[in-house]
């Protein structure tokens, strides 16, 4: 059951980031008609942009991660059983040592960044660390490092970038839409003969101008929620210890909410969203909910 529900999580990631590069062709059609007139020039440079992006953010330094969050490297003195679990889990999943860092906030949770295993870091703030007990700071830490195994944090990385580019994308192709409605005059007997394809390709890249963008954060997010079962998956088959992911994540949901300002992207890294707002707004979140994934462990 926890090997068939790990590569389900997975097909399901892939299938979405596939669904991902058909929304960037699609813009990058839009544009292509629309500016360049060329269909298949803006698929392309749709794909150039994607990758600049996505290159550039994944090799973003982890320092950058850790102060934006105010997170503050540690060693073995200092924390010396969160160190050695990390170390513990690290050594099973089969991984380097990532670093370790602390976060002063009373409220309970943890993430890890890095582009790939030898480059990684794993925090926790203070507030896991008091409410935790051994083993549901294993099943925590586990999490993390099976985000790093999985390559979860370059997947999660590629998707915010894909999205960013598709977005930019879109906002260019608004801005040239009525140039191109004014701009793509032909003759009379050119108008007779194309006026209908011409207005199709319009309705077209409208649609695309403005469901695109929607649409790639909907599949950004499908994407987070999958890696965060996978995670939860990953952590029993590193631990043999499914109740203490279950206690540890019972304990994250009657948790406090983090005081401290955390953007977008950072929020995506957590085990659990760190801010509480209303239940409209949960719908946009880049974690599933917690109850979702106690359910999902019970069945293993």
């Amino acid at each position: 059951m926890l090997f068939d529900q790990i590569a389900s999580n997975k097909r399901r990631t892939w299938v979405l980031l596939f669904v991902f590069f058909l929304l960037l062709a699609l813009i990058g059609a839009a544009v292509g008609y629309l500016w360049l007139g060329n269909v298949w020039g803006g698929v392309l440079t749709a794909f150039i942009i994607g990758g600049i992006y996505a290159l550039s953010m994944i090799f973003q330094a982890t320092e950058m991660v850790m102060y934006m969050n105010g997170a503050q490297e540690i060693q073995e003195k200092d924390y010396p059983d969160y160190y050695h679990i990390v170390e513990d889990m690290a050594l099973v999943a089969q991984i380097p040592m990532p670093r370790v860092y602390v976060v002063q906030d009373p409220s309970p949770n943890a993430f890890a960044t890095g582009s790939n295993p030898k480059n990684a870091a794993v925090a926790a703030t203070t507030g896991l660390l008091n409410m935790m007990n051994r083993q549901e700071l294993e099943a925590v830490m586990g999490h993390e490092v099976s985000h790093i195994r999985n390559y979860d944090i370059r997947i999660s990385t590629i998707a915010v970038a894909l999205t960013s580019a598709v977005t930019m994308l879109s906002n260019i192709a608004g801005r040239n839409l009525w140039y191109s409605m004014g701009g793509r005059r032909r003759s009379s007997s050119d108008e007779n003969q194309q006026g209908a394809a011409n207005v199709i390709f319009l309705l077209l890249s409208l649609l695309a101008i403005v469901l695109a963008p929607l649409a790639a954060t909907l599949v950004q997010l499908a994407i987070s929620r999958q890696r965060e079962f996978l995670a939860d998956a990953s952590s029993v088959e590193l631990t043999r210890n499914p109740k203490g992911m279950i206690s540890a994540l019972q304990k994250l949901e009657g948790g406090p909410a983090s005081k401290r300002p955390v953007d977008d992207a950072s929020a995506a890294l957590y085990i659990n969203e760190p801010r509480k707002t209303s239940s409209l707004q949960r719908l946009f979140y880049t974690h599933p909910p917690i109850p979702e994934r106690i359910a999902r462990l019970e069945e293993m």
